[in-house]
């Protein structure tokens, strides 16, 4: 009778051990706030992985960089010290050269052109570059069409551009294209952004109404020009060797959950941009919203004609004429 107790008792001890040790916790990051649209993609993204594994799989999301800089969490995902990230691509090519077509300047017509491309073959084919780096890149979010915003006089023109001191994301295409503005470029990180337009180390930086909101530029900013010179894509990252460990089932249920995000993502990319020139301006900021686009494409002649040559012209035709 001991005996059979004591084997009952071993039994759900074992079983208990083997529920916990089966409940697995991993962790995403980005480097913007939670309340934005980078964090209710990842917010979406645990919640229905838990649903759906029925809580077995739990993720811990971390918000405005609390794990380190896009680039450092690009890292991390890597070498497998971080599950997940979701991220800008504007340090993504220092890992994944061939994403670096993406950040061409007015290679989209707008988001739903963008949106269509990313979603179809060009968009899946990227998607798959990232495995030979040691990332399963689950889906292609949306960080939104960036503006420029500066604390130094009203952008109207590209020459207004000439001489100021613009922070830029870490990559090498917008640094050339807007060298070719005249701006004074300086690369750095995201999480050191608003302390550099605070001390004035920077005039101005450029990035899409979502995010220029979620980081309360508009207290460091004084003029927003709606350029939308760029599209900026964003990527949900996890570490090849942990999306190859899982099973079928599991692996489907995480680019399906990944879906998900992008669906609420995106929803919010669109609300921010509906609101955002009307809050930013009761936010005391002064914004120019009908711009002249030719005249920035005619200035950047002499690097769209460079990325011509980097690319190939029928590389990027392809992309810009996708229906």
């Amino acid at each position: 009778m001991k005996l059979s107790k004591l084997m009952l008792g071993l039994s759900l001890a074992v079983g208990v051990l083997a529920t916990a040790s089966a409940q697995v916790t991993m962790r995403n990051s980005i480097s913007v706030a939670q309340n934005s649209h980078q964090g209710e993609a990842i917010d979406t993204l645990s919640k229905e992985v838990e649903k759906r594994t029925n809580g077995r799989i739990k993720i811990q999301n971390f918000y405005s960089a609390a794990l380190g800089s896009e680039r450092e969490s690009i890292e991390s995902v890597q070498l497998g010290t971080q599950e997940l990230t979701t991220t800008s691509t504007g340090p993504v090519p220092n890992f994944v050269p061939e994403t670096r077509i993406l950040d061409v300047p007015f290679l989209f017509r707008d988001k739903a052109h963008a949106r269509a491309v990313l979603d179809g073959p060009i968009g899946q084919e990227l998607l798959a570059t990232f495995e030979a780096k040691g990332m399963k890149a689950l889906a292609w979010g949306e960080n939104g069409v960036r503006h420029m915003t500066n604390s130094k006089r009203a952008v109207n023109v590209p020459d207004d551009l000439k001489g100021l001191k613009m922070r830029t994301m870490e990559n090498s295409v917008h640094v050339a294209a807007y060298k070719s503005l005249g701006i004074v470029t300086t690369p750095m990180a995201f999480s050191e952004v608003f302390t550099a337009l605070q001390q004035g180390t920077v005039d101005g930086q450029e990035n899409p109404l979502s995010v220029i909101m979620a980081s309360n530029f508009d207290q460091v900013q004084k003029h927003l020009t709606l350029t939308g010179h760029v599209y900026s894509p964003a990527v949900i990252l996890m570490n090849k060797g942990t999306f190859d460990k899982l099973s079928a089932a599991d692996k489907k249920i995480f680019l399906d959950s990944a879906k998900e995000a992008v669906k609420v993502n995106r929803a919010r990319v669109d609300k921010d941009d509906a609101n955002g020139v009307a809050e930013l301006r009761k936010k005391g900021m002064t914004i120019i919203e009908n711009v002249d686009k030719s005249k920035f494409v005619a200035t950047m002649g002499p690097a769209m004609a460079e990325f011509e040559k980097q690319f190939g012209k029928a590389n990027l035709d392809r992309i810009r004429n996708y229906k």
